[in-house]
């Protein structure tokens, strides 16, 4: 099952992401995703400096394509600009191209709408003061860096470009100044957090919705920042239960439902298998709407913790 975005390719939508994945585990999953029908691979690698795999993507990639298993017109990739490289954008998707072993990217992402200090094509750093505050630089505007996007397109390095983690007055800036409009703006949206205004306006206006921390996080953000999961919500437990299915297939379904790409992580097969099996059952109008209440308002995934400052608030 996959949409059909806005530059006219499609996108399946249901993916795999693999932030958070270090060496041989990253070999493995991506060759049983693949095995299982995943034909979408996210590659969030830049979010910490401690998770920098695109190479070991690149390798199993590279793998898959060798052996057979899969054709790379098959598949659909997906990676990210990083923040310190807005004034390193060609070079930066070079970069990630090469680790990657691939000719082009199907979908190349403005991770976050923040140009910070550079630290070198491909760093992934953070730079922050001596108060501990991210180091923004003020030279390079959003606009700027979508007009370097669009150039990469021309060349033929990405088949399409968007955006992740705009808000709504970004989004629409960024329809305002550009040319190749964005495909897709990649956002946290779960039970717990469903932005609706957000979701309605980018629809309304052409561009798909991927949702990352499709499950709220999970045990991974309730770790790293506090935050509570919605898998443990008695509402989606009982509708697991009425439909027999996992709490996380109940959310992923829902999100399928508002017509938002979802993109889960893990490691498991068994979740692997479980996560992909969602195409099979649908949710009733009552029970859309029901899921609807349980909206908090909750950010799980908080970079603020990291960098000194909340880019969102």
């Amino acid at each position: 099952m996959a949409i059909t975005l806005n530059s006219g390719f499609k996108m399946p939508i249901v993916g795999l992401g693999v932030w958070r994945m270090e060496g041989k585990a990253i070999r493995d999953l991506i060759i049983n995703s693949i095995k299982l029908g995943y034909r979408h691979l996210d590659c969030a690698v830049l979010l910490a400096a401690d998770y920098r795999n695109e190479t070991e993507v690149g390798e199993a990639l590279s793998e898959a394509f060798q052996t057979g298993l899969v054709k790379r017109e098959d598949l659909f990739v997906t990676t990210k600009l990083w923040n310190s490289d807005h004034g390193h954008v060609l070079e930066a998707c070079k970069n990630s191209l090469k680790k990657l072993q691939l000719d082009y990217l199907d979908l190349y992402l403005v991770h976050f709408p923040v140009a910070t200090k550079h630290t070198g094509v491909g760093t992934t750093d953070s730079a922050l003061d001596e108060d501990g505050v991210l180091e923004i630089d003020t030279t390079i505007s959003l606009e700027t860096t979508w007009h370097a996007m669009e150039e990469l397109v021309s060349l033929g390095l990405v088949r399409s470009i968007g955006i992740s983690n705009y808000d709504v007055f970004l989004t629409r800036d960024c329809l305002a100044y550009s040319k190749i409009k964005p495909a897709v703006n990649q956002i946290e949206t779960h039970p717990y957090f469903q932005r609706d205004s957000l979701l309605k306006f980018c629809q309304k206006h052409g561009i798909s919705v991927t949702a990352h921390t499709p499950l709220g996080g999970a045990a991974a953000n309730t770790e790293w920042f506090g935050s509570i999961s919605c898998l443990d919500d008695p509402v989606l437990q009982d509708l697991a239960k009425k439909y027999n299915r996992t709490v996380a297939q109940i959310v992923l379904r829902w999100g399928i439902q508002r017509n938002t790409v979802v993109i889960p992580k893990t490691s498991k097969v068994e979740r692997l298998k479980e996560n992909f099996q969602v195409f099979d059952f649908e949710l009733t109008k009552e029970d859309m709407d029901l899921i609807k209440t349980l909206d908090k308002k909750l950010r799980t995934n908080q970079p603020a913790k990291f960098w000194g400052i909340d880019l969102f608030a």
